[in-house]
């Protein structure tokens, strides 16, 4: 337990695997811990503190990059299961027996596999704009959303505007206010590589690729499930999150209107407040 708070958790190393893993640890109380799994492209820098520190205030938060990513060492794989074995060796070495995880995006592609090779590890799942395997659309985004992740801009971080936040005013203005607090702290990780980007990219087309219309593997995640999303999810489609909850058979839905991809950003308190509701659950 630490009196550190997203901004100032110094970044830690573990050692298992062949794989040096940058992580931050902070938070306080008897809460099961809360480990997050990153999107595509991102790293410790690009969680919430919004997030993170709410969570923090009772129980552990953990925010880890995985194999090869920005600051951890290693190759990146190209594979979801793969990259997932490679959270389990994380976990298991920080000595954790049962978690809690929150993962977005690509990470909840990843934490559904540690959940299914791992049940007795994971107590409970948020999974926030993300699929199944074999999900409406996962690797096969358009070219103009393809391009989203690819174009300059004069401040890069700015790339995440249009891509976690729907076009409206209202909704852009809390894109800038995510990112402002993205971009508070001052030791910054290192910046995600494109041998990275492009290993995570293949492993995401390929679990999209692997089709199931019968969503059958999803009878085996018996945890609890918050799904969350927004309302027009234009890089993982909305349609996944229903399909999730329809087939996963402990799983709840929750959609927030006039939201995109990064909807627990938009609405930082109203998830806090869903997600720990759904989280002290007995």
């Amino acid at each position: 337990m630490t009196v550190h708070t997203h901004q100032t958790a110094p970044t830690q190393f573990v050692d298992a695997g062949g794989i040096r893993f940058a992580y931050r640890r902070f938070g306080s109380g008897s809460g099961v811990p809360l480990v997050f799994f990153q999107h595509f492209m991102g790293n410790l820098d690009d969680h919430d503190p919004a997030l993170t520190d709410a969570f923090a205030a009772d129980r552990e938060v953990i925010l880890f990059n995985n194999a090869g990513v920005a600051s951890s060492t290693g190759t990146t794989p190209d594979t979801i299961r793969q990259t997932a074995r490679d959270a389990e060796t994380f976990i298991d070495a920080l000595g954790l027996g049962t978690v809690d995880m929150l993962a977005h995006s690509m990470g909840g592609l990843v934490a559904q596999q540690v959940a299914f090779d791992r049940p007795k590890l994971v107590r409970r799942l948020v999974l926030v704009g993300t699929a199944p395997r074999g999900g409406v659309g996962v690797g096969e985004a358009p070219p103009e959303t393809r391009a989203l992740f690819s174009k300059k801009y004069e401040h890069q971080e700015d790339m995440w505007l249009p891509i976690l936040f729907s076009p409206s005013e209202a909704s852009q203005a809390a894109g800038r206010a995510y990112l402002a607090r993205m971009m508070a702290r001052k030791d910054r990780d290192a910046a995600v590589s494109m041998e990275t980007i492009q290993a995570q990219g293949a492993a995401i087309a390929a679990y999209g690729a692997e089709k199931d219309e019968t969503y059958a593997h999803l009878k085996e995640l018996y945890q609890p499930i918050l799904v969350v999303n927004g309302n027009d999810d234009i890089i993982i489609p909305t349609i996944n999150s229903y399909l999730l909850q329809q087939h996963a058979p402990n799983a709840q839905l929750i959609l927030y209107p006039d939201a995109n991809h990064g909807a627990h950003h938009q609405y930082p308190e109203l998830f806090v407040q869903h997600t720990k509701i759904f989280l002290d659950a007995k």
